[in-house]
């Protein structure tokens, strides 16, 4: 018996010798890392071509883009005149006619005094509020008996005018 205690004893040094971990009883705890492996960054050339790229597509989708918000002011002035147009429409079905040119817009807004009277006004108004145009002018509104036109001036403010310059009304093009 002493001889068995003797070389489990030799058995268990002889294996702390060759494995610290076994010895400590760390071996089943510790997990193994994954080798290293080297990191290697972009070289200055590479970064350079990267910046090169991005210069070149800035170059080119730029230019396109910067025209982009006179076609929205274009397209917002659409929107509002077709707004308008659709309350004066609503205007009209109430009080039989359409607001004259010195009652102007503001008539779908407020109770408009003056000829010609209307006769159901809705409370709540047709709209809540007057826009300006796009590029912050009122709107005109010219009242000939049974039609009326809304008018933008366009970005230049004159009647007339070409491209983002012209005139914008619910007729279409001036």
């Amino acid at each position: 018996m002493q001889d068995s205690v003797q070389l489990s004893s030799l058995a268990s040094t002889a294996d702390a010798q060759r494995s610290p971990q076994l010895a400590s009883g760390t071996a089943g705890r510790r997990a193994r890392t994954a080798p290293r492996r080297r990191v290697r960054g972009f070289t200055l050339i590479e970064i350079m071509v990267v910046v090169a790229i991005i210069a070149i597509l800035g170059a080119t989708v730029v230019p396109l883009i910067m025209n982009r918000p006179e076609d929205a002011r274009v397209v917002r002035a659409n929107n509002d005149i077709a707004s308008f147009s659709s309350a004066l429409e609503l205007y009209k079905l109430d009080n039989f006619n359409y607001p004259s040119t010195e009652q102007g817009l503001q008539a779908l807004v407020e109770e408009p005094s003056g000829d010609p009277e209307p006769a159901n006004w809705n409370q709540g108004g047709y709209i809540k509020q007057l826009q300006k145009d796009p590029w912050g002018r009122d709107y005109l509104y010219i009242a000939d008996g049974g039609s009326f036109e809304i008018l933008s001036l366009g970005r230049d403010g004159a009647e007339g005018g070409e491209s983002y310059d012209a005139d914008i009304s619910n007729l279409g093009a001036n």
